[in-house]
């Protein structure tokens, strides 16, 4: 008997001696956290700095930074700690407010963007995308004139100047086959008449041609040549499309896909939204009081 009292005296002393063990590291653990500095109650510690310093700067940098950061730092405690005691209660229950629903907007955000991502059906079939182009095509108007156009740019001291204008003017498979060819001693070209371009964007490649002479140069069927001091510009119109026009199907394309993305992900968010507080009712984790 009085051995099995020593046995359980002893266990009671190895215990007592593993938790005061325990409870010595833990406060090491506390003790290791190095202050650098301290405004009332709230500390700023060594390794909350450290892990915004970058290793490539050099030690005076990094005493410049570490002081101006603690400088900041106490500021705004000092500052917030002032704004708690100085502002008026009802101000400072606005602000908690605020602060809460900025959280809570953020983790939900998050969350949806994550679940939106996921779920995602980025698949858009031409029916789709012609079907929602003819429902919609008197909101696609156009703010900008848009053209279609061929064009090259040739050095000034080009040798058959006029051979290639005369081409670019008469333009039958044989014309475009040869200039096709010759390509390469072109400085630019655009030889793809049937996309549309803004204006702004011709004015851009073609720099002779400016808001103030745009009327003159494109216009449908209008042949140009220009030239400034490195460079010559022919071209020839084939189409305009002014501003309030109803921008072409292809022009439009790229504008209508994100449309329909954001619709469907609009879809999802208001089914998602449903769907989570009919859960949460069936399972009894979300109910409605009345109340007069």
């Amino acid at each position: 008997m009085l051995c099995l009292q020593r046995i359980k005296t002893y266990l009671v002393c190895l215990l007592v001696l593993a938790l005061l063990s325990s409870c010595d590291g833990l406060f090491k653990k506390d003790e290791e956290k190095e202050p650098l500095a301290r405004v009332g109650d709230v500390f700023l510690y060594k390794e909350d700095v450290a892990a915004l310093l970058d290793d490539s700067i050099s030690e005076q940098d990094s005493a410049i930074f570490v002081t101006d950061y603690i400088n900041n730092w106490a500021s705004k405690q000092l500052l917030l700690s002032k704004s708690k005691i100085n502002l008026p209660e009802e101000k400072l229950s606005e602000f908690d407010r605020l602060v809460d629903d900025y959280k809570s907007d953020l983790y939900t955000r998050a969350y949806v963007e994550a679940l939106v991502f996921n779920a995602q059906d980025t698949s858009i079939s031409r029916n789709q995308l012609m079907s929602y182009y003819e429902k919609e095509k008197e909101n696609f108007k156009l703010s900008e004139k848009l053209v279609q156009l061929r064009f090259v740019e040739i050095p000034t001291q080009f040798l058959d100047r006029e051979g290639v204008k005369q081409r670019m003017a008469d333009w039958s498979a044989s014309d475009k086959e040869y200039l096709d060819s010759i390509a390469v001693q072109f400085n630019k070209i655009h030889f793809n008449d049937s996309v549309w371009v803004s204006a702004s964007r011709v004015m851009e490649e073609i720099p002779p041609i400016t808001s103030f002479n745009e009327e003159e140069y494109l216009k449908k069927s209008q042949f140009f040549e220009l030239q400034d001091s490195l460079e010559v510009y022919l071209g020839k119109v084939t189409d305009v499309l002014e501003v309030n026009d109803i921008a072409p199907y292809e022009y439009i394309l790229p504008e209508i896909r994100q449309l329909i993305i954001n619709r469907r992900r609009l879809d999802y968010v208001k089914k998602l939204k449903t769907e989570i507080i009919d859960e949460a009712i069936q399972k009894k984790e979300f109910e409605v009081y009345e109340t007069n």
